[in-house]
């Protein structure tokens, strides 16, 4: 669509497992509108943080991209040298790790690993560093005086807030957080989400949000791609595909996601777990969870992603019938029934 700052098509990335090869992220397509938070979420193991790497090329040495396009900014990602690719990560696409404490060098004080990146990939001088280290730190709101400290001196949610600060130390276009608040409580996850979503608005920069979890979606996030064994299964405006989703693993997130409007206080669990991604079956791939499968399902090949309006996808061969099926969905006996 128009505006958008990154369009991802077919991409197909793998690990080699021993003598198998792993196809962890399969055909994924989704694109990421310029000046928008877009989660990118499913259950561990769906492909999700593959795909986050994936984008920036920095993967483990026995993971491949075997097709595939990543259209940023006009040009491919898949495609470009190693060279190419150096030039943009900080710059131009940054990424915020899973562990902010693991991203930050334990000996070094964090003054340090800031001009780090502004002078020897920003090309600041060591005046303008500090300058902008101050500045970085106001930001995301820890006071500069704290710049001297080192790593094991802050909290979780501070090194979060760290973390945020070097992947916009260089004004990215787009930034990757990977489950930035996964390891932090309730009260500093907000914190984290709200000083996310204000730098974004603030920078007009776009941010793919990795999460496991669909209230941080609901929460944040302006559009919602849904990951299942390594394909998008669900696409589109948060709101609608929360609300109006298509595709029946979507449905069954939306049951695991707590109502506080509601007094039944009943989540509904998806029976199961996802198919071993050395041998995926064939046809849709949550069929052997999905209390709505038919034949079909899993004979008539992988299931492409259908625009059903509006800019909304979702691979289902029964997304026509999607209204009845939300109804079934909602009712814990209809999932109770897979166990």
């Amino acid at each position: 669509m128009d505006g958008d700052i990154l369009r991802v098509n077919g991409l197909k990335i793998s690990y080699a497992v021993g003598d198998e090869k792993v196809r962890a992220v399969d055909d994924a397509t989704f694109s990421i509108p310029g000046g928008s938070i877009v989660g990118l979420v499913g259950e561990s193991g769906c492909g999700k943080t593959t795909v986050a790497r994936g984008l920036t090329r920095v993967m483990t040495k026995n993971a491949s991209i075997e097709g595939g396009e990543a259209i940023f900014d006009g040009a491919d990602l898949m495609s470009m040298s190693e060279t190419e690719m150096n030039r943009l990560r900080w710059r131009d696409i940054a990424f915020v790790p899973q562990s902010a404490m693991n991203s930050l060098d334990p000996v070094y004080r964090i003054e340090h690993q800031l001009n780090e990146v502004l002078v020897q990939r920003g090309g600041h001088s060591r005046k303008d560093a500090r300058r902008r280290a101050e500045e970085l730190f106001d930001m995301v709101g820890i006071e500069p005086r704290r710049l001297k400290d080192y790593p094991h001196q802050f909290s979780g949610g501070m090194r979060q807030r760290v973390a945020i600060a070097l992947a916009l130390a260089l004004n990215p276009k787009l930034v990757i957080a990977d489950e930035p608040v996964t390891a932090l409580d309730v009260i500093v996850q907000r914190q984290i989400l709200d000083t996310l979503k204000d730098l974004q608005e603030k920078l007009g920069i776009s941010v793919i949000l990795v999460t496991h979890d669909i209230s941080v979606v609901a929460y944040v996030c302006d559009r919602i791609v849904v990951m299942y064994a390594g394909r998008v299964v669900e696409s589109g405006d948060t709101e609608t595909v929360l609300t109006k989703p298509y595709h029946p693993y979507t449905m069954g997130l939306y049951n695991a996601f707590p109502d506080l409007q509601s007094s039944a206080g009943v989540l509904t669990p998806i029976e199961g777990h996802p198919p071993d991604l050395r041998h995926p079956p064939t046809g849709c791939r949550f069929a052997q969870r999905c209390p709505f499968a038919q034949d079909r399902c899993t004979t008539s090949g992988e299931i492409a992603l259908s625009d059903v309006g509006g800019g909304h996808f979702a691979a289902c061969l029964r997304s026509d019938e999607a209204e009845t099926l939300r109804g079934d969905a909602a009712k814990s006996e209809t999932w109770a029934a897979m166990a």
